[in-house]
């Protein structure tokens, strides 16, 4: 069965075979070492001339990558751990997203960033962050996360290729081993791609069988995992029967594909592991009240705790959110008429 890691490994593969523009730049990323979390692995046998190992330094990196783009090559950055893509925010924002624009056009930044993501690891408050929402509300940067519920490899082929702006592709840590969801046998769960972007799609899964859901879940990347398990747990032991939405594509975000599930089920609780002040939640819970009636729609947030991210596995546990914290947040929604 294909895991996340290898149907990410086999996209950049076929990426540079079929694609003589693309390259791959980031550090520690030539065999044998494959980078950090062995993504890249095998890549720089088989195209040693287009894998480059560089320096430590983030700027560097996607500054000569937005260089490339401009000449017409497709690089694919690797940021060794999410919690570094605050040392690329100028090129990124103040280049990559805005060149197009400011050139009236006549020039594309094709500059795919990919980076890992997230903690339940124990590596700290600076190898353990989600910060994607930092780019979320900037305009000409395309945000992806990965997840195990559809093919991640086919959406980071897609990126390479076809992609003419700038594109940050999230990778959780604990999404890598996990299988796709194509491949997992008497599957319990239901998918339905919503209306809306084929190419990044969002997901509706339930489990086979149960009534109407009570509460929808919004979730992305491993949250997702997370949700789908209290999901089943809610369902199977105090038949509590909900709905998980998994969007791909978290910014520009297409609002219209989540509206009818939450105004059925009219309770919403929003996941994400990302800090909870200023979150992706606070956006999406924001959106979906302009556009649902408020009087009938019950929502909720559940995020990380305002804090860094401790090295300690039991105060780690207790910043992050987990199964438990779900489904105490399903439990306190049901209770509001």
């Amino acid at each position: 069965m294909t895991t996340v890691l290898e149907s990410l490994n086999r996209a950049l593969h076929q990426a540079l075979l079929t694609d003589p523009q693309a390259l791959l730049l980031g550090e520690d990323i030539l065999d044998p070492y494959g980078g950090a979390f062995k993504v890249t692995q095998g890549c720089s046998t088989n195209f040693p001339e287009r894998v480059l190992s560089t320096p430590i330094s983030e700027a560097a990196i996607v500054g000569i990558a937005t260089g490339m783009a401009m000449r017409g090559l497709h690089p694919v950055v690797e940021i060794m751990f999410g919690d570094f893509i605050p040392l690329i925010a100028d090129q990124l924002i103040n280049h990559l997203a805005k060149f197009r624009w400011m050139y009236n056009d006549q020039v594309h930044v094709p500059v795919v960033i990919r980076t890992p993501m997230g903690g339940y690891r124990g590596y700290g408050p600076t190898h353990s962050q989600t910060l994607e929402k930092i780019f979320l509300g900037i305009p000409g940067i395309k945000v992806i996360a990965a997840n195990n519920f559809t093919d991640p490899g086919t959406m980071l082929y897609h990126t390479i290729r076809f992609e003419e702006d700038p594109l940050l592709f999230i990778e959780h840590k604990l999404l890598y081993p996990l299988t796709i969801f194509e491949e997992i046998v008497n599957q319990d769960l239901q998918r339905q791609t919503l209306p809306g972007n084929s190419t990044y799609p969002t997901y509706r899964l339930s489990l086979r069988g149960a009534p109407d859901p009570q509460i929808t879940f919004l979730a992305y990347g491993y949250m997702a995992e997370l949700a789908s398990q209290a999901l089943r747990k809610l369902a199977y032991e105090e038949e509590i029967f909900g709905e998980l939405i998994v969007p791909a594509q978290l910014t520009p975000f297409e609002i219209s594909s989540v509206l009818d599930p939450v105004q059925k089920s009219r309770r919403m609780i929003t996941i994400e592991e990302g800090s909870l002040t200023l979150g992706w939640g606070a956006e999406i819970i924001s959106r979906i009240l302009e556009n649902l009636p408020t009087s009938t729609i019950r929502v909720a947030r559940l995020a990380a705790e305002d804090h860094p991210i401790p090295v300690s596995p039991i105060l780690e546990k207790n910043t992050l959110p987990d199964i438990t914290d779900i489904i105490a947040s399903v439990h306190a929604l049901l209770t509001i008429p």
